[in-house]
């Protein structure tokens, strides 16, 4: 019977490990599949994954960090707007500045980013090994439970911020290939912006927990969920070279 023990918990820990990553793993494969005009080499799209988990550690530090400094505020932790300023000026900000950090670091000038759309693939392999880490400590921490529903919300959600991000991010490439610091700056800026912004409403309309912040999480994630995969397979459409 005791022999048995460590065979059942090696068990129990692959479930877990597999109920938490298998979402990611599909949309990156999925993502993989819109990359059309040239595939991305195996050991970079894994390394990108790697990039992912060393964000979400050094997100970790820097959301203690800012929740730490925020209690010492004069804002209520009941209250909506503590929420709000968690949701936007801590959660996002330092989530998707690590991802954007770790994704420049390695993507940059790298000589395979030579396409547009590898922006967004790029992004989204960062975001999802950032997602599919914190998956694993969600279904750890709270059970299989929550593995259902963040596989269609939350995982989805981060590639959603990835996708506006990387959009912007291959934008920023073509423009310092052709010379255009200003573009390149305004591209970088809005790469994480727009993802900081979304994430942020994201967070805010789920942690303020209101009736009508339900209502508007719910069709907030409806409609990202569609404008995010039309312009997926808009931008593999009309992809093109950088130099």
């Amino acid at each position: 019977m005791f022999f048995l023990l460590p065979t059942t918990f090696s068990i129990y820990v692959l479930i877990y490990v597999l109920a938490a990553i298998i979402p990611a793993i599909f949309l990156m494969i999925q993502i993989s599949k819109a990359d059309k005009m040239e595939k991305e080499p195996t050991p970079l799209l894994l390394s990108l994954v790697l990039q992912g988990i060393f964000a979400a550690l050094a997100a970790i530090v820097l959301e203690y960090i800012g929740e730490a400094l925020l209690s010492f505020s004069s804002l209520s932790p009941d209250s909506p707007i503590y929420s709000i300023v968690t949701a936007f000026l801590i959660v996002a900000v330092a989530e998707e500045g690590c991802k954007f950090f770790f994704l420049y670091r390695r993507t940059w000038k790298d000589p395979n980013f030579n396409y547009r759309f590898d922006g967004v693939v790029y992004a989204v392999f960062v975001s999802l090994g950032f997602a599919a880490f914190e998956n694993i400590k969600y279904v750890f921490s709270y059970g299989l439970s929550v593995a259902f529903m963040r596989a269609f919300l939350a995982v989805p959600g981060h590639m959603g911020f990835a996708v506006f991000m990387g959009i912007f991010y291959g934008r920023a490439k073509i423009a310092e290939s052709n010379g255009n610091k200003t573009m390149k700056i305004v591209n970088m800026i809005l790469a994480y912006l727009s993802a900081v912004c979304l994430h942020g409403f994201y967070d805010a309309t789920a942690m303020v927990q209101t009736p009508l912040s339900s209502l508007l999480y719910i069709g907030f994630v409806v409609i990202m969920y569609i404008v995010v995969f039309t312009l997926i397979k808009r931008e593999s459409k009309t992809d093109r070279p950088i130099y």
